[in-house]
């Protein structure tokens, strides 16, 4: 792991526990971690911060305000032109991937179907590809 870029990444969900765990998980794998629970605390991070994430996991889910207004928000507000945005959901009928089309997403990961280590690999190699 010693040679291994270290990605800053920002995962903003609304359920404490997941993000607590995802937390571990990629920090054990060498990435500096921040943690937004729910959209309008993500905003808040990407809108007072300078040093922006490589990437994005973003759940789609959430009360207030859903995945895809934190993602018109922050493309209409230039908040993270250069990071990956990376869709972490459980949604995975069509018509839910059809509504994050014109946000350039870079990976859509299914909660229910992808174990942590996994979703922290998938990050990794979006990551890479960037």
């Amino acid at each position: 792991m010693a040679d291994q870029k270290k990605y800053k990444i920002l995962i903003v969900d609304d359920d404490k526990f997941l993000l607590d765990m995802y937390a571990v998980k990629f920090k054990n794998s060498g990435f500096e971690v921040d943690l937004a629970q729910g959209a309008l605390e993500g905003l808040e991070k990407l809108r007072n911060n300078e040093n922006k994430p490589d990437g994005i996991l973003l759940d789609m889910v959430m009360p207030g305000m859903d995945g895809v207004d934190f993602l018109t928000a922050v493309k209409k507000d230039k908040l993270a032109e250069k990071s990956s945005m990376i869709v972490l959901t459980n949604q995975e009928q069509s018509g839910e991937t059809d509504k994050t089309k014109g946000f350039g997403i870079s990976g859509y990961i299914i909660k229910a179907t992808t174990v942590p280590s996994g979703v922290v690999e998938d990050v990794r190699k979006i990551l890479e590809k960037k």
